[in-house]
């Protein structure tokens, strides 16, 4: 079993996802000594540009014409990213780097279909676990309501299951950089509890 660990925070050890998603891989190991994690670093990944070089390599590699030198080896950079995902079991508003990785993978033919009326998963993952931190708590009713403000687990969520995750669990620790020390430790606290709940079923 592979586990596709995605981490998207610049913060490495300092981070609270890092930290949450950590424990999660740390217990789903002692549970399964067979399982490979496959950890990518959207900031040390040195992800290629989604430029005209890529743009053109993506439209001829979709009408399966000649491609140039320089098109061949970013292609192929992109389809190594995009067979990380094909082999996994993976685990306000998103990080750009992990916006950019989307770009890159999300290739038609590759983890998607498209026949002109609808779009279709490509990808056929049981199961993922997507972990998201915020430093306040997003309330309908409030200065900050999650129909205005979460740009986050909303996008990610429907991505993973556009492209053929079915079935999707989300772990929100709210408050994760509060003002109030104490309510943060306990909201991560809890974040780290959702996820320990999890193994179980991840690992089933």
């Amino acid at each position: 079993m592979t586990l596709l660990d995605i981490q998207s925070s610049l913060r490495n050890e300092s981070s609270d996802s890092i930290a949450l998603t950590t424990s999660f891989i740390e217990a789903c190991e002692s549970s399964n000594t067979s399982m490979v994690v496959d950890t990518l670093k959207v900031w040390h990944e040195q992800l290629p540009e989604f430029d005209h070089k890529a743009i053109g390599a993506k439209y001829k590699a979709v009408k399966h014409q000649t491609m140039t030198e320089t098109e061949i080896k970013v292609w192929e950079h992109i389809q190594s990213l995009i067979q990380r995902f094909r082999r996994a079991m993976w685990n306000f508003g998103l990080p750009y780097k992990l916006k950019q990785l989307i770009d890159l993978v999300a290739q038609r033919n590759y983890l998607l279909s498209y026949d002109g009326k609808r779009y279709g998963p490509l990808l056929n993952v049981e199961k993922a676990i997507a972990v998201y931190t915020r430093g306040s708590r997003f309330l309908e009713g409030t200065p900050i309501p999650p129909s205005r403000f979460d740009h986050q687990a909303t996008y990610l969520d429907f991505w993973l299951q556009l492209v053929g995750v079915r079935d999707l669990r989300s772990v929100i620790v709210d408050n994760a950089w509060n003002r109030d020390h104490q309510e943060s430790e306990v909201s991560l606290a809890k974040g780290k509890a959702a996820l320990q709940r999890l193994v179980a079923w991840f690992l089933d």
